[in-house]
């Protein structure tokens, strides 16, 4: 297909009608986002705006016009609220669901009874839908999963040859697609968010709620009501994880990271290549920067991409929403330390992992070396272990270490005794000891309930008889007092069920690659 590119001169505008009102497909500036437009009522035409942005059908897409009063025939009811808001904010980046018109065909409702209808306040889009002569139905004029267009750059690259003509208008005002509201149901509901925040929706109408699907995805099976609603949308090719945290926790994880980069506000002292999108206060600069940064992203060959995530309030719950959508709902915490926890029974080769893991940059914290350390000579822990494991197991304030082990891990119920002596202990000191990447080795994880300020548990597993090879050669014990230790541990089963990832360490599989699989996967 021959794609002309047009301005927003009068003459243009008119041809542009023109391609509508024959069933074509025109790219259009608004002040949210490009948007790509057919006739809302002809089939037809509809149908080609999927194939042309490869768009599942179930999607259902917004229907633009240029007067107020151009919603009437479209919808089965005006209601009061919807009449509220409409003459609030009409023209606006607001979006209002109703019960659609029999004329609104199911190719533009997504199969839905509804229909989802806008005003846009650019005065290039409203020009064009008069000259139309009919509401023009618009999803955003970029490939379907892709970042939203906010330039006529960004249609040219994703369009051209796809579509009959593409409008240059400039660079959208606001950035982010507009704010999605259904009037339909018992209470108002915002299913997209945008420049039209819930607190001025509220001003108007009372009370609005704001849809889960919002902030933490759609249900399995749940249907698509409003556009955006996807799992995974928005996205580069770069894979985005989201990072929830202070700026200095940001700054200190992202720099300790190799071969990464980082999308991050104005200001934002990094070290590894990045985009910023706007200013950490200005949800503004935010919204509108968002889709450029990520598309300059993949012009910079990013492959992975740690970013700041926005706030969750006003203008900021719209750039999260899109953002965590982009990110197809990864993220890291940096509220709490980003601690990775290590376990396994004994005998495993959590070591080794862990030296792995020292030479890709992590912190190892070694949770029997601060063991040891809590039990040297002298230290107020190790009365409690004369009261618990008998006066002989300490000598002029040392510890006798291998007799303390022979009476402690004799059975389940003596370890249990020695654990709540020091787990405690060992879990302040390992959160103390934590850093923006580090990692807990901790054979009584579990035990000790580290996992629960853990971000991710990692198990490491062998067959019994390796671990018991292993244990013997490393401890100078017999087999018998092997088979002690590991039977005093958890069971194998339960590492498994209870951690996130699982090693495999029976000298056969690549420990290595098994390891990095899941680290990219965490991170």
């Amino acid at each position: 297909m021959n794609t002309k590119f047009l301005t927003t001169s009068k003459q243009d505008i008119e041809l542009a009608g023109e391609i509508i009102r024959r069933g074509g497909l025109v790219a259009f500036p608004t002040e949210t986002v490009y948007g790509l437009g057919a006739n809302a009522l002809d089939e037809n035409a509809v149908k080609s705006i999927f194939a042309a942005k490869g768009r599942p059908a179930d999607n259902p897409l917004i229907v633009h016009i240029a007067e107020k009063e151009d919603i009437i025939p479209l919808v089965k009811e005006v209601t009061p609220k919807a009449k509220a808001l409409i003459d609030a904010f009409f023209p606006a980046p607001l979006t209002v669901i109703l019960e659609k018109a029999e004329r609104i065909p199911y190719v533009t409702s997504g199969g839905l009874e509804t229909v989802a209808v806008r005003m846009p306040e650019n005065e290039t889009a409203r020009a064009l839908i008069k000259a139309s002569g009919c509401p023009i139905a618009a999803p955003s004029a970029n490939t379907s999963g892709l970042p939203s267009p906010t330039k006529a750059q960004h249609v040219i690259s994703d369009m051209t040859g796809k579509i009959d003509a593409i409008i240059d208008g400039g660079e959208c005002k606001f950035g982010v697609e507009s704010t999605v509201i259904t009037l339909v149901g018992e209470k108002p509901v915002i299913l997209r968010p945008g420049a039209v925040t819930k607190e001025m929706l509220e001003k108007v109408i009372g009370e609005v709620e704001v849809s889960p699907a919002v902030l933490s995805g759609m249900k399995e099976n749940e249907t698509a009501a409003s556009p955006g609603m996807k799992y995974k949308h928005y996205s580069p090719k770069a894979e985005i994880v989201i990072v929830e945290g202070e700026k200095v926790r940001f700054e200190e994880f992202v720099n300790a990271l190799p071969d990464c980069f980082a999308l991050c506000f104005e200001g934002d002292r990094v070290n590894v290549p990045h985009i910023t999108y706007g200013k950490e206060n200005d949800d503004l600069s935010q919204a509108r920067e968002l889709f450029d940064a990520l598309r300059r992203l993949d012009e910079m060959g990013a492959k992975k991409v740690y970013a700041r995530a926005p706030h969750k309030n006003g203008v900021g719950m719209a750039v999260y929403n899109r953002i965590i959508r982009a990110a197809a709902f990864r993220t890291v915490d940096l509220k709490k330390p980003f601690l990775i926890g290590l376990t396994g029974r004994t005998g495993a080769g959590k070591g080794y992992v862990g030296e792995l893991l020292t030479e890709l940059g992590f912190k190892v914290i070694d949770s029997d070396k601060i063991s040891r350390a809590l039990t040297e000579k002298n230290s107020p822990v190790l009365k409690e272990i004369q009261k618990t494991f008998g006066e002989d197991t300490v000598k002029d304030g040392v510890l006798d270490r291998a007799l303390l082990a022979k009476r402690a891990f004799k059975s389940r119920e003596e370890t249990d005794k020695l654990n709540k002596i020091m787990h405690p202990e060992i879990i302040k000191r390992s959160i103390a000891e934590a850093t923006a990447l580090s990692v807990i080795d901790a054979p009584q994880l579990f035990e000790a309930g580290l996992q629960n300020e853990c971000f991710k548990v990692i198990s490491v597993i062998a067959p019994q008889e390796i671990c018991l090879k292993r244990i013997m050669e490393r401890d100078g014990i017999s087999r018998e007092r092997a088979l002690e230790r590991i039977n005093a541990q958890l069971s194998e089963e339960y590492y498994i069920k209870n951690s996130d990832f699982v090693i495999i360490n029976d000298l056969k599989s690549d420990v290595k690659a098994q390891l990095l699989e899941i680290l990219d996967e965490i991170m």
